[in-house]
């Protein structure tokens, strides 16, 4: 008759547990029919049986460990229900009665193992290598973990389960007022307009001239790079009035001066002070005007008027690593300029390889005032003022 046995399951595999039976004694089974399923640390698999009859021995039960190459269960040629190498039994008479220890199969060769731990309720919580890690990673205990395969087995899908639903403290934290009023603004700015976004990537060898003459003015404020895109921002400005605009319930309010907001990020939320009058100013004057409002805002001395009346608002990178962000047009605003980090690309001019400095600049708009097609050119346009920007003069 012939054994079935745990075949290999791979390199580095020695063993695996049994964790469900497919068929019981005395049932016919097939060749190459699942017959038992085995949990590794590597995989759950469904094995197949080694030869067709039936089913006469089986010598692990559901949730024992076994070793590559041990016995599991026996294989005979009988018909169902009587095991092959069994003989007939013989005519009974009225007072013979059955006895009941014979239809119980014997276990005595059965390999002697490890008791397998139990749950509370003495359900067996045996549980696989690849399921006792996912356990002891969360440090949950298997026996209290409701298993639901055989004899209340843990399975793999047990496991996972646990840890995702196992109970945690949640933390409240109460939002500041700074980032209660943003949540409030732009809730309220995407409620109000439908707003799209388009961007570009511009020419940023400005912006290197600025890092090579250190970053400053002439007589020592720093220059962020935000600051030179904001000012080729308001001098495009003067062709592309319909972006300088306040929407109001009478109609399209046209500003001939532009008052630039500037984000500026804090740790409780942003707030976007105004350089106001911010047309016809050189570099060095909008440098230093947007220097004052972040020394304010970071000692906490910004007054309201320097918060209020806003044209057109304008976003930095937020580090020094970001492409491009995509913010939120600020109410009654009609777009909210946004610019990325600086970054040095290779490109091909002719058949030479050169190194390039480009910047991404994109601009969120109000799309009842304006269609992508105006803010495309507007953001041209920009790209090249900057580009033509004398950052030595101008600092």
């Amino acid at each position: 008759m012939p054994d079935v046995v745990l075949p290999s399951l791979g390199e580095s595999v020695t063993e695996g547990i049994v964790t469900r039976w497919f068929k019981s004694i005395g049932e016919r089974v097939e060749r190459d029919e699942p017959l038992y399923e085995i949990s590794t640390d590597k995989v759950d698999s469904e094995m197949p049986s080694p030869a067709a009859g039936v089913l006469t021995e089986i010598l692990v039960e559901e949730g024992d460990t076994v070793a590559v190459g041990e016995r599991l269960a026996v294989i005979g040629g009988g018909a169902p229900g009587a095991p092959s190498g069994t003989p007939s039994p013989g005519p009974t008479t009225a007072a013979a009665a059955p006895d009941p220890a014979a239809s119980v199969p014997s276990t005595a060769s059965a390999p002697e193992g490890p008791t397998p731990p139990r749950s509370p309720s003495g359900e067996r919580t045996v549980t696989s290598p690849v399921v006792r890690r996912i356990l002891d990673d969360a440090g949950l205990d298997a026996a209290r973990v409701p298993g639901t395969g055989p004899g209340g087995t843990v399975t793999r899908r047990d496991a996972e389960q646990a840890v995702l639903t196992q109970p945690v403290e949640d933390v409240v934290v109460p939002l500041s007022n700074a980032r209660r009023r943003m949540a409030e603004h732009m809730s309220a700015s995407v409620a109000t307009s439908p707003q799209a976004f388009v961007a570009i990537e511009a020419d940023a060898a400005a912006l290197r001239r600025l890092d090579e003459l250190g970053g400053t003015t002439h007589d020592g404020v720093a220059v962020e790079p935000t600051t030179v895109v904001a000012l080729a921002v308001v001098r495009a400005l003067g062709d592309f009035e319909l972006l300088n605009a306040t929407l109001t319930d009478e109609g399209l309010v046209l500003h001939q001066g532009v008052n630039l907001g500037v984000v500026l990020g804090l740790d409780d939320g942003m707030v976007v002070p105004v350089v106001h009058a911010a047309g016809g100013l050189t570099l060095r004057s909008l440098a230093r005007r947007v220097a004052d409002l972040k020394e304010r805002t970071e000692t906490r001395q910004l007054t309201t008027d320097d918060l209020m009346d806003a044209t057109i608002t304008i976003a930095g990178a937020a580090s020094d690593h970001v492409l491009f962000s995509v913010p939120i047009v600020i109410q009654p605003q009609v777009a909210i300029v946004s610019v990325g980090a600086a970054s040095r690309q290779l490109a091909l001019e002719g058949e030479a390889v050169v190194s390039t400095d480009r910047v991404v600049i994109g601009c969120s708009f109000d799309h009842r005032v304006v269609d992508a097609t105006y803010v495309a050119r507007f953001l041209d346009r920009v790209a090249g003022l900057l580009s033509g920007l004398d950052v030595g003069t101008e600092r």
